[in-house]
């Protein structure tokens, strides 16, 4: 007699797969939206939590990294929206980064911590064409905003990045 499946294994699989493939990439990604470690944690549970009920509507569209990205990006939003997330102090200093497998130099330290100043809008352009090496049309997808609207947040975003770290605006 054949073994009858269970039609919720595929989901798991999926899921397990998708937390060991995405997993520290979206840590970092909700980090620096977030700033801060606790929050940052949370909004990536609640971004699998979000993909496995709705695993049966994902329609591949999209690459799963994007879809996953979009999930993490509206989490941490919603984190924002709360009123928690607005009084509570959420400055970063490069010791509460999370711990990559390579520990950072200056320079790396020093770009991250730019990025971080960046306005949330460039930031959601930056974070996944560099750190996730995302398209700019996976990232608008991402979004819901036009590709040349991604592209003109990476040219603005590069821009005052530019300036940061050469000191010259110091009210990002």
């Amino acid at each position: 007699m054949e073994a009858v499946k269970d039609p919720d294994s595929r989901r798991d699989q999926t899921i397990e797969r998708l937390i060991a493939q995405h997993q520290t990439s979206l840590l970092r990604l909700c980090y620096v939206q977030l700033q801060d470690q606790a929050l940052a944690e949370d909004a990536v549970q609640e971004t699998f939590l979000k993909a496995y009920k709705g695993f049966d509507s994902f329609r591949g569209d999209s690459s799963e990294k994007t879809w996953l990205t979009r999930i993490a990006v509206n989490t941490c939003r919603d984190f924002q929206r709360g009123g928690w997330f607005k009084h509570t102090d959420r400055r970063v200093t490069p010791d509460m980064l999370p711990v990559g497998t390579v520990q950072p130099d200056t320079e790396d330290l020093d770009l991250s911590l730019a990025v971080m100043k960046l306005p949330r809008k460039m930031r959601e352009a930056i974070l996944p064409y560099y750190y996730q090496d995302m398209s700019t049309e996976e990232i608008a997808e991402t979004l819901g905003i036009a590709q040349s609207s991604v592209s003109n947040r990476l040219r603005r975003g590069r821009e005052k990045l530019r300036k940061l770290l050469e000191g010259r605006d110091q009210d990002a």
